[in-house]
């Protein structure tokens, strides 16, 4: 069976590299649907998987492209870590029952994976749009930019915790719409930035509450590494008008399963 989790983490960064979303959308249900782990096991599994994957992208975007804005990294983070260790506390303490943690876990993924589908198809369109008017990065809403900054965070906070998705797709669009004079290299950059402490923070509440297989989680790691290298070698090759409505198509049918 660790060979399967571990072809499995290969798929998963074979189709992260090759079409940028990130690995919750497609990991957690992929645990769930065909290896039968428990929403809660899947999410907390994943959520730690991604805080260590995202780490080297981190490392390349900040390092290589100096393209992280950590201004509105730390606005967001104001925002999702406070409510990261919300959404934990609640589980821990107010949602105890295991059928009541799965119920609002597996209602908040479909939620999740919809949203999700729906950026890949809006986020093309906003990143025309920023490249047209990508002189300075003004903010959108002047003296209102902060505070709408932080509730994204407040808003990703949740859904991360909740489902695991969000913090790389959802991520993007916010600040697409919220920043349309920053270069797409740095809303990457800074979305990747945001995402570590998050998925850290929220992964490492699901790991209190028992939620975080580690044996699922070192053969999900083997194999997603060679996965995302494959992936990206052939991004360019695929046309992206083919890939990423069909992505979207999936993740949209995935999210309506969940949630029905």
């Amino acid at each position: 069976m660790t060979t399967a989790y571990a072809m499995s983490g290969l798929l998963v960064g074979f189709l992260v590299g090759l079409t940028g979303v990130g690995g919750g959308s497609l990991m957690t249900p992929l645990l769930v649907f065909m290896f039968g782990f428990a929403p809660k096991t899947a999410v907390g599994t994943d959520l730690l998987f991604a805080a260590i994957t995202k780490g080297g992208g981190v490392l390349v975007h900040h390092r290589s492209h100096r393209s992280v804005e950590w201004k509105i990294v730390l606005q967001l983070a104001l925002g999702s870590i406070p409510a990261a260790l919300a959404v934990v506390y609640l589980l821990e303490t107010v949602f105890k029952k295991d059928e009541a943690v799965t119920a609002i876990i597996t209602t908040t993924l479909g939620i999740a994976l919809i949203f999700t589908g729906l950026s890949l198809l809006l986020r093309k369109r906003l990143s025309r749009k920023s490249a047209i008017r990508r002189l300075t990065h003004t903010e959108r809403f002047g003296r209102w930019q902060g505070a709408l900054t932080v509730l994204v965070g407040v808003i990703l906070g949740v859904l991360v915790t909740l489902s695991s998705v969000g913090a790389g797709a959802l991520g993007t669009v916010a600040l697409l719409f919220l920043y349309p004079r920053l270069a797409t290299v740095r809303v990457v950059g800074t979305d990747l930035a945001h995402a570590i402490p998050l998925t850290a923070v929220a992964g490492l509440g699901h790991l209190h509450m028992g939620n975080v297989d580690f044996t699922l989680l070192g053969s999900l790691l083997l194999g997603s590494l060679p996965g995302i290298y494959l992936g990206s070698q052939l991004s360019a090759r695929i046309p992206e008008w083919l890939l990423r409505p069909a992505l979207a198509s999936l993740l949209l049918l995935i999210g309506c399963k969940f949630v029905l």
